[in-house]
């Protein structure tokens, strides 16, 4: 039986050439079916027309050129499903299936302008079996590129979710708790000037309601600026980390002002998703509130590198620190884990296909890096 290479051989080593050219070229569906349809053509004698036809993912149906054709519609159709040639009626052309990874993959179709010559159809037979391979592997490509943008679409939704559950929260707090809070300071300070000066017990614990009342006012606007922070939609990411780095630097660290530093490396902020720099928003938010909160740090450095494919963001302090060991034997259980928000943050990178690393130490201080990879830009 003559193999494939050699029915191809008997037509010049040119269109070996060409065929060789093809099936190691980078190219992706469905330029790669294309390609294959374009060799069909210009190699055979009498054919005159060739379309090539890549079965979906789902396996119900032919996808290019055109609308899909159903798995047993038409003759493409009727070869997809039961794996044999079937010629056309008018006897101009057949409808060759493809096959690989286990069944069918992809129908050529091919049609003349007279009666089909055998020789033809013989030439397309063996150029469908040298491709064979190659459509598999543009097949599982395609696959699990749509695979993973899919996985980025529901990471993005999930994000977008949280953020408007926050967003929400936010809107919430300001129109009740803090409006109520603002309406007792007013009746505070009403009720100061209208009690008589021979009150001065009255007139102090009044005073003391006030400084509470302003306290938790205060309170409540850094808690709706921490849920949605208005600067994160207007300028980016690197703002900011700047903003919240300023705002932890303005409270007092265990032996004075706590100083917070932010770099950024790289210049490929605005390649970021929305999704993506607000992940990583909201791992600074919960690393640097762990250092103020929990760790007693007196400095906090905020690093944010951009490479072709992946940004980096670490967060180092020189605070207290921990035992990682008596972390990971609590199984993430009790209080220590908890407050240092672990795994939240763990959570928010592996939703973005990244991780989170943590390394600490008992009086060595605490280091966060989370990476996580550029959708569209993976290597």
């Amino acid at each position: 039986m003559t193999s494939p290479l050699e029915l191809l051989a008997g037509r010049g080593t040119d269109l070996l050439v060409r065929v060789v050219a093809a099936a190691c070229s980078d190219r992706e569906l469905p330029r790669m079916a294309e390609e294959l349809a374009g060799l069909v053509v210009r190699s055979a004698r009498a054919l005159t027309f060739c379309d090539v036809y890549v079965l979906d993912e789902e396996e119900r149906a032919l996808e290019w050129p055109g609308p899909p054709v159903p798995l047993g519609e038409g003759d493409a159709g009727w070869a997809a499903a039961h794996g044999r040639v079937r010629a056309h009626a008018d006897g101009r052309g057949a409808a060759i299936p493809v096959h690989g990874d286990g069944g069918v993959i992809a129908v050529v179709d091919v049609r003349s302008a007279g009666p089909a010559l055998p020789e033809d159809l013989a030439l397309v037979t063996a150029l469908a079996e040298l491709f064979a391979p190659v459509l598999s592997s543009c097949r599982r490509l395609r696959t699990a590129r749509e695979r993973e943008h899919a996985a980025e679409r529901f990471a993005e939704r999930a994000v977008e979710a949280q953020e408007a559950e926050w967003s929400r929260l936010s809107r919430e707090i300001h129109d009740g708790i803090a409006q109520r809070l603002a309406s007792l300071g007013f009746h505070l300070s009403a009720a100061e000037r209208a009690l008589p000066e021979h009150h001065p017990e009255a007139l102090a614990q009044i005073m003391m309601a006030r400084r509470l009342c302003e306290l938790a006012a205060g309170e409540t606007r850094a808690a709706i600026g921490g849920l949605r922070p208005p600067v994160l939609d207007d300028l980016g990411l690197s703002a900011a980390l700047a903003t919240l780095a300023r705002e932890a630097g303005d409270g007092p660290g265990p032996s004075g002002v706590i100083d917070v530093t932010v770099t950024v490396e790289g210049e490929l902020e605005d390649e970021l998703p929305d999704h993506v720099q607000t992940a990583l928003y909201r791992i600074a938010q919960e690393a640097v509130g762990n250092s103020l909160r929990h760790a007693s740090a007196n400095r906090v450095d905020l690093l944010l590198e951009h490479s072709s494919d992946r940004v980096r963001l670490k967060i180092a302090d020189d605070g207290l620190g921990f035992s990682m060991r008596d972390v990971l034997a609590r199984g993430g259980r009790g209080r220590r884990p908890d407050s240092y928000g672990l795994r939240g943050m763990r959570e928010r990178a592996e939703l973005l296909g990244g991780r989170v690393a943590v390394r600490s130490r008992p009086g060595a201080g605490t280091t966060v890096e989370a990476v996580i990879p550029i959708p569209g830009r993976r290597g």
